[in-house]
């Protein structure tokens, strides 16, 4: 697999893939302090939950060393994204590392560790799901680009197409910002795994015409009863799959599991620019438009949730691994 590392850390630099600009052109952005990391992370250069997590706490480190003041700097970037919890985990991770007088780049760099080695397991737990012959449907991009290595919702798919496991996948376009489309395809592509892009709204006829097995989405967070907060378009994949009989699991690390946070309804919603809507279409001049960039799948329509710690079927294990 050639897809680049979103995230590098290399003779005291940062650095950064902007996502904006793939598939068409890969291009990496050097990161000077804290506030450009922040706003890499506000203008998407970086996305996906564990990605602006690992990039956060590289910005703890930029900020550190040049002496800025750490808790403006944590509120900085945790203000950039409210929805995903990575963000706010790995900073105020990198805020008790400091006042316990540990060296903040290997912290920045444990998360980063950690990331991969979850990012594995879900792959390996997840992997014997997916059968010879399968279709899943996956929305959005939670793959190698949104972390550090196989991703979460696709990294099943990588562990199974090493094991010479037939499969195809179908992706969703992921509108408005399209990172099924312009991400996940291309990353798939890269990795030589059969695909096919679909519209978000194809979703209810390929579940009636028997053509999806099974579906695959990663998350931002979490809660505590099993709420799944992923980008928008998630909650209505799941009532289509409910409806249709089709498994709906979310692969997800133990760093997006919420447990101080009760259930979706107490999660902030992030709204985007209307632009991301109107822009790309011929809408008329002046149109009103909404942009919420998440919504809730109640703990319900989950089958089950991969995790680094094995295949889960409520969110109890999340609950018990974090108390």
């Amino acid at each position: 697999m050639s897809v680049p590392a979103p995230v590098k850390w290399h003779d005291g630099r940062l650095t950064l893939l902007d996502q904006r600009l793939l598939p068409g052109r890969v291009a990496f952005e050097d990161q000077p302090d804290v506030a450009s990391v922040a706003r890499a992370i506000r203008d998407m250069r970086v996305r996906g939950a564990p990605a602006i997590g690992i990039a956060a706490a590289y910005g703890m480190v930029l900020a550190e060393r040049a002496g800025a003041d750490l808790e403006q700097s944590a509120e900085q970037l945790r203000a950039t994204r409210p929805t995903a919890v990575n963000l706010a985990w790995a900073v105020d991770r990198m805020l008790r590392a400091h006042a316990a007088c540990r060296d903040l780049l290997a912290e920045a760099r444990a998360i980063h560790d950690e990331d991969r080695a979850m990012c594995e397991a879900i792959g390996r737990f997840g992997a014997p799901l997916i059968q010879p012959g399968a279709n899943l449907l996956t929305h959005c991009n939670a793959g190698a680009l949104a972390v550090s290595a196989l991703g979460t919702a696709t990294a099943p798919m990588y562990v199974a197409h090493r094991a010479g496991i037939p499969f195809h996948v179908y992706v969703d376009e992921t509108r408005p910002v399209l990172q099924g489309a312009r991400l996940t395809a291309w990353e798939l592509a890269q990795a030589g795994i059969a695909h096919t892009l679909v519209c978000d709204s194809a979703a209810a006829h390929l579940m009636a015409e028997n053509a999806v097995d099974l579906v695959i989405v990663g998350a931002d967070r979490v809660t505590a009863n099993g709420d799944t907060v992923n980008k928008i378009g998630t909650r209505a994949l799941a009532i289509v799959a409910d409806y249709h009989g089709v498994p709906f699991y979310v692969a997800c690390p133990s760093s997006t599991f919420d447990a101080d946070t009760a259930s979706g309804r107490g999660v902030p919603i992030e709204e985007r620019t209307s632009g991301e809507v109107t822009n790309p279409l011929p809408a008329p001049a002046g149109v009103r438009a909404r942009n919420p960039a998440f919504d809730v799948t109640p703990a319900s329509l989950v089958t089950a949730y991969i995790t680094d710690m094995g295949i889960l079927p409520t969110a109890d294990g999340f609950l018990r691994a974090c108390a």
